[in-house]
């Protein structure tokens, strides 16, 4: 008897942003392959015997290859278990879900889905940024910082600085500069306002705001790293306003204004 694989997503990082769905998929498991960014706390709620398996990749490091990563959600499921796919943020958002959904595709697996809350949205709401709003962001687009630098994608920054109101970069602390530069090449103002969310959703979550013109200095002021959410756009200057995490639940936690 073939068991099934379930794709969950985890959330962003706060424990209490799973869905109920994936909750109930978590403790039904008896298999659970993991990701680095998946809050550990979430692993109590396996049932007593589940197996765990952990997955997660660093930059430039891979703990388990993506191969590897579906050699065994095929195995196991093969073997008559139910198996957990447990993937920070949402599975089909940068979480390579897609291609674990072909694997299962081929080898006859059942699979399912079940979509979490991805960093985009989480982490800016967390910073007090809604990526839309009614009289300021009408469209937003979720980019991989891993496209910067790529000549492939250089045509994709011209519509991206002038087509879109809102820019939520998935993994792009490091190509910060990259980005900086193509964006204003290609029509940004210098003074467009960012922000980059750290941690987002957890308790030592840190936001560092500016302009695309300051932005690198203040983020080497405050040494923000990945994990880290950057947002772009005018929504950013709501911050300041609705900056309701950092303020009402870690008060002492620096935040640089722009």
């Amino acid at each position: 008897m073939v068991g099934k694989v379930y794709l969950v997503g985890a959330g962003p990082g706060d424990p209490d942003l799973i869905t109920v769905k994936g909750l109930r998929c978590l403790k039904q498991a008896d298999v659970i392959l993991y990701d680095r960014l998946v809050n550990p706390e979430l692993l109590n709620y396996a049932k007593e015997g589940a197996q765990l398996v952990y997955c997660g990749k660093l930059p430039n490091y891979h703990t388990m290859k993506q191969e590897t990563i579906n050699h065994f959600l095929v195995k196991y499921a093969k073997k008559g278990f139910q198996v957990v796919r447990l993937k920070g943020g949402d599975p089909f958002v940068f979480g390579r879900g897609g291609e674990e959904a072909e694997e299962c595709v081929k080898h006859d697996v059942p699979f399912e889905v079940v979509p979490g809350i991805t960093s985009g949205i989480a982490a800016s709401a967390y910073a007090g940024i809604p990526v839309t709003h009614r009289n300021v962001s009408k469209s937003f687009a979720f980019i991989t910082g891993h496209q910067a630098g790529d000549v492939a994608a250089d045509h994709q920054w011209y519509h991206l600085a002038n087509g879109v109101d809102t820019l939520c970069i998935y993994m792009g602390v490091s190509h910060l500069p990259t980005i900086i530069q193509q964006l204003i090449e290609n029509g940004k103002s210098p003074d467009t306002p960012i922000a980059l969310v750290h941690w987002g959703t957890l308790s030592d979550q840190q936001t560092v705001v500016g302009t695309l013109e300051n932005i690198e200095d203040r983020v080497k002021e405050a040494a923000i790293s990945n994990p880290s959410m950057i947002v772009i756009g005018e929504v950013v200057k709501l911050h300041n306003r609705l900056n309701w995490f950092q303020e009402e639940i870690v008060p002492n936690l620096p935040v640089v204004h722009g």
